[in-house]
């Protein structure tokens, strides 16, 4: 779980600066980048709540969760997809969001391996796209 703390903060830091080179750009107005942004903090909160108090539902709903993340990204990606081909005068603005989409997928990824630790710990189950790899 540790490591995966870690790299969540990492890429928060790495979604942070990036956030800085972004201020007045005219790309992500109507980028699902925030609702991706809330997903992944519920998932991240909902992880650690799970963790903390033991609650298998809770894990469980983070590890479906992921789908939803997973699929922001996607929508994300052909977003700024579009807005590059309509004016490649974006170009730079337009390959900084798609990192922090990344970024913020990856903290999904880092919160869903937390959940599946604490499906493994009540259960002593690795279900199929579980921890195994991790441990």
């Amino acid at each position: 779980m540790i490591t995966d703390m870690e790299r969540i903060g990492d890429q928060a830091a790495d979604i942070a600066e990036l956030s800085v080179f972004m201020k007045g750009s005219q790309v992500g107005s109507d980028i699902h980048i925030a609702d991706m942004a809330r997903a992944t903090i519920k998932m991240v909160t909902d992880s650690i709540d799970s963790y903390v108090t033991g609650n298998l539902s809770k894990a469980k709903a983070v590890i479906a969760y992921d789908d939803v993340v997973d699929d922001l990204f996607s929508k994300i990606k052909r977003e700024l997809i579009a807005q590059l081909l309509d004016d490649s005068t974006l170009a730079e603005d337009c390959l900084d969001l798609l990192m922090i989409a990344k970024y913020y997928e990856r903290i999904g990824d880092h919160a869903e391996n937390i959940a599946e630790r604490v499906l493994y710990a009540i259960t002593g189950r690795l279900d199929a796209g579980g921890p195994e790899a991790s441990l």
